[in-house]
């Protein structure tokens, strides 16, 4: 590896050691086994590289969990019980994946001092839903309609983030699959 991918993955250990607020230039440049020069030169500022970092982790952990939600769910069951399969992937997701969920919440708290990392994060953000409505409808993303990214997409990171926040703080209280999808069709039934 070069100094630049070196210094994607040292980032993205010291995201899930040590969170976003807490890693340093030094700490990437050790764990990266390079100089804290090769920052500025590759990425221009820590906030940079960590958003890189960050966006790259993001990314690496949604092809994880498409793969682990295509291979819990049998393409014959019902569709209740199929999105029932893929949220039990999503939520086994949180806790081997914890220190990199605690960095982004960490990251949307610094984004309100940082207009440029606000900016950044909000241009993921999008980019999540659309990868999350595609999930949702089974199609590549490259075929959904911008309508679908806003009304799926929307609710489904919604959804997701909230239900990943209750896993953080309370894990032994917070809601199963099947709990998610049965107050889905509760709350679908009552509006309908």
């Amino acid at each position: 590896m070069g100094n630049r991918e070196d210094l994607m993955a040292g980032a993205i250990q010291c995201l899930k050691e040590k969170g976003w607020s807490r890693t340093t230039v030094r700490d990437i440049a050790t764990a990266a086994g390079v100089s804290h020069a090769a920052i500025g030169y590759h990425f221009g500022s820590r906030e940079t590289l960590l958003l890189t970092a960050f966006s790259q982790a993001m990314d690496n952990w949604g092809n994880e969990i498409q793969v682990e939600m295509r291979n819990a769910v049998d393409p014959d069951a019902p569709a209740a019980e199929q999105y029932r399969a893929s949220w039990r992937a999503m939520i086994d997701s949180y806790g081997r994946n914890r220190q990199l969920w605690l960095a982004s919440i960490e990251a949307f708290v610094q984004s309100e001092h940082h207009p440029e990392l606000r900016k950044q994060l909000a241009a993921a953000q999008r980019e999540g839903r659309r990868g999350m409505a595609a999930g949702v409808l089974g199609i590549d993303e490259d075929n959904l309609t911008e309508s679908d990214e806003r009304r799926i997409g929307a609710v489904a990171t919604a959804l997701n983030s909230g239900i990943m926040l209750q896993h953080m703080l309370d894990p032994e209280n917070a809601p199963t699959a099947e709990e998610v999808v049965d107050g889905l069709l509760t709350l679908v039934s009552l509006v309908s």
